[in-house]
């Protein structure tokens, strides 16, 4: 269940960075819902000097993405509220549920790689050589975050073993 939980998070969290990038392509920052977001791969482009045509590449790409792209589905979401909110939890219905909208997601993230891959193969040798170079220092920046919690939960898990000893 946890994977799949991890699945539909990390494909939205994927879908509203592909839409940021649409936004700083064209710029427009606001999402189809009107609303601002703001994603740590939002700005995939930024400091890459793009060239005029690039641009229009890019944005024409995006534009056929989003009219491609087939609508949230509102009413497996609100399928998914009915039952977490049942009065009996029905795990085997949540599973369905959730992979079901995992499914939905995966097809999204697809989608949005290929549209990412072309725009990539639209950038020069040299700009993909810095955003290979950005992504490696993310790359560093995550691994670091995750040797940090790692590190952190270990410490509370002896600390609170250790406490729990002592009483």
């Amino acid at each position: 269940m946890r994977k799949v939980t991890a699945a539909v998070m990390a494909s939205t969290l994927a879908f509203s960075a592909l839409s940021q990038a649409a936004g700083v392509i064209t710029g427009d920052n606001k999402s189809p819902e009107g609303l601002t977001q703001h994603s740590s791969q939002s700005h995939m482009f930024d400091g890459i000097s793009l060239t005029e045509q690039q641009r229009q590449q890019m944005r024409d790409l995006m534009q056929r993405a989003r009219h491609d792209q087939p609508p949230v589905n509102v009413s497996e979401m609100e399928t998914m509220h009915r039952l977490v909110t049942a009065e009996n939890f029905d795990e085997n219905a949540v599973r369905m549920q959730a992979e079901k909208m995992a499914q939905e997601q995966v097809a999204r993230q697809v989608e949005m790689a290929r549209v990412r891959n072309q725009m990539f193969h639209l950038l020069t040798p040299e700009q993909q050589a810095v955003l290979h170079e950005r992504h490696q220092q993310r790359m560093d920046q995550l691994r670091e975050v995750a040797r940090l919690q790692k590190s952190s939960d270990s410490t509370f898990f002896s600390s609170n073993s250790n406490t729990q000893r002592s009483q």
